[in-house]
C-alpha cells in the first residue's frame, strides 16, 4: 500500500500548494491554465483511445455504460458526495468545489496506470508504477487546485478507495494486465479523459461520471468474446 499512500500524500500536498497559488493568480491566468489542462487531457485521452483492439467493443461499452450511468444518475451521485463534503468542510466560497472533486477523482483513477500499478504493487510488492503515477497526480493536483479549488484535495479519498482497493484485491484483477483486456479498457478510459478535456475547455458540459459503468462492461464484453 506504500504506493497508494505516497500517491495520497502527493495529491494532498499538491492541492495545498495549488490553493496557496490560487490566491495570487489573476483570473485570466487561471483560465489559460484550465485551457492548457483541458488540451492536455484531450491529447492524453486521444493517445489512450487509439490503443483499442476491438472498436465495436469500445463503442458498445460506452453506449451501454452511458445509458446505465444515466439511469443510475452516477454523475449526480458523485456531485452529491462533493456537495456533502463541501458542507462538511464549510467551504461556502468554493463555487467549483464539486467540479474539482469529481474532475480530479476521474483523472486520478481512470487509466491503465492505476490498474497496472495497483496490480504490480499488490502481487509483486513493487510500487514503481504507482510512484510514477503519484508524481504525475501531485503535479496535476497543483494545477487543478489552483483553478478548481478546495474540492481537488478530497480526490485523495477516491484514490484511497479505488487504487487502494485494487491493490488489496490485486490477485482477483491480474487478468486485466493481459493486452486483450488492457488495450480496450485503456481506450474506454482514454475516451472518458478526452471528455473531461472537452468539459474543462468549456465546449460541452459532459457528464463523464455517467460513463463509469463502461469500464466494467468493456471487461465483460472482452471476456465473453474470448469464450466464443
Amino acid at each position: 500500500m506504500i504506493g497508494t499512500v505516497v500517491n495520497i500524500i502527493l495529491v494532498i500536498i499538491g492541492s495545498l500548494l495549488g490553493l496557496l497559488l490560487k490566491k495570487g493568480i489573476p483570473d485570466n491566468i487561471k483560465k489559460i491554465i484550465l485551457v492548457g489542462l483541458g488540451l492536455f487531457s484531450c491529447v492524453l485521452g486521444t493517445k489512450m483511445g487509439i490503443e483499442m483492439q476491438r472498436p465495436l467493443v469500445v463503442i458498445l461499452s460506452l453506449i451501454c455504460g452511458g445509458v446505465i450511468g444515466e439511469v443510475l444518475k452516477i454523475e449526480d451521485f458523485l456531485e452529491g458526495i462533493g456537495a456533502r463534503l463541501k458542507r462538511f468542510t464549510k467551504a461556502q466560497g468554493e463555487t467549483s468545489f464539486t467540479e474539482g472533486f469529481v474532475t480530479a477523482s476521474l483523472l486520478f483513477c481512470v487509466g491503465p496506470l492505476t490498474i497496472l500499478g495497483s496490480i504490480q504493487a499488490g502481487l509483486q510488492n513493487r510500487p514503481d508504477l504507482l510512484f510514477i503515477k503519484a508524481l504525475m497526480d501531485g503535479v496535476s493536483s497543483i494545477i487543478l487546485a489552483s483553478t478548481l479549488g478546495f474540492g481537488v484535495i478530497f480526490s485523495a479519498l477516491t484514490v484511497l478507495i479505488i487504487q487502494g482497493g485494487l491493490t488489496l484485491l490485486a490477485g482477483q484483477f491480474h487478468f486485466l494486465t493481459n493486452p486483450a483486456y488492457l488495450n480496450d479498457f485503456a481506450s474506454v478510459g482514454g475516451i472518458m479523459i478526452f471528455a473531461i478535456g472537452i468539459k474543462l475547455l468549456g465546449i460541452k458540459p459532459i457528464k463523464v461520471g455517467n460513463f463509469l459503468p463502461a469500464l466494467i462492461i468493456v471487461v465483460l464484453l472482452t471476456y465473453f468474446i474470448g469464450l466464443i
